[in-house]
């Protein structure tokens, strides 16, 4: 009787540590971590990084960097680019991309895409906001087949 009680007094415990290691994992997983590479002067990806860190529920940090270097290490063609490149789970997140269209690039996983993009720093995307102004502008996908518009915002 005491050695069955004892089995499942131990079974119960691997139990507990299995449960508790999973909420860890889990845990972790919602708090991931992404480093953001910017100029130094710029103000704008700062703004940026508040707005990832909370629509991608993720601590994103800034460092500062040779930013030619990072976009071509990264394969961010030259009409896309803009002043802050990021990755996110093996994407790359260039400039001014909304946190919705991160999530919708993470769920989806589509083919031959390397990354998302908003060129320049239109007025209204995240970190650029001035008064209620908006100008209307595309995320575009990339990657080896080319560019395609992912998002679209007014």
């Amino acid at each position: 009787m005491i050695g069955t009680i004892a089995k499942s007094m131990r079974q119960r415990s691997a139990a507990g540590l299995l449960l508790l290691s999973l909420a860890a994992c889990s845990t972790a997983a919602q708090a991931a971590s992404y480093t953001m590479y910017r100029d130094a002067g710029c103000g704008c990806c700062l703004e940026w990084a508040e707005h990832a860190s909370t629509g991608l529920n993720a601590h994103v940090t800034a460092e500062d960097a040779d930013m030619a270097m990072v976009k071509d290490l990264h394969g961010v063609p030259d009409n896309l680019r803009s002043c802050h490149t990021m990755i996110v789970e093996g994407y790359v997140i260039e400039g001014h991309v909304p946190a919705e269209a991160i999530r919708k690039l993470l769920r989806e996983k589509p083919d031959n895409v390397i990354g998302l993009a908003v060129p320049g720093m239109p007025v209204g995307s995240p970190g650029m906001e001035y008064q209620d102004h908006k100008q209307p502008y595309q995320v575009i996908a990339f990657g080896p087949k080319g560019q395609s518009v992912f998002a679209s915002y007014n």
